[in-house]
């Protein structure tokens, strides 16, 4: 998981895809954080990608470094605690002029049963499970 962490904070963006209905959607995504041993993403509730999530929670993620790129196939589960969002927003400082850890509209989510594939066209792909 710690290599999977590194590699899209590294990237800084990376592409989150969620189903709308029977409609792919793709947007970029800059958040990532590792907390009690899972690895957290985050968004606000009033966002379509939020509602998506929580409608079918099944996410695929997608960054490239240059040299290599990462897919991760997970399971994308709300974690409401204030814990859990004090930790995203204490990594990322930027946000807490827009979200608070307190705010109904604050959301963080962890991977669970996470498939990630690092590929490049010079070696064999990677496979990290968590």
């Amino acid at each position: 998981m710690q290599e999977v962490f590194d590699f899209l904070k590294k990237c800084q963006t990376y592409y989150l895809a969620t189903v709308d209905g029977d409609q792919p959607r793709v947007r970029p995504f800059g958040t990532v954080n590792i907390f009690e041993g899972k690895l957290y993403i985050q968004t606000g509730k009033a966002k379509d990608v939020s509602k998506q999530m929580l409608a079918n929670p099944k996410i695929e993620i997608c960054a490239f470094n240059g040299q290599e790129w990462i897919r991760v196939q997970a399971v994308a589960m709300e974690d409401d605690r204030v814990e859990a969002k004090q930790s995203m927003l204490d990594n990322y400082p930027s946000l807490q002029d827009r979200y608070s850890a307190s705010d109904d509209n604050t959301q963080v989510l962890y991977l669970k049963d996470a498939t990630a594939t690092i590929a490049s066209f010079t070696a064999e792909p990677r496979t990290i499970k968590f």
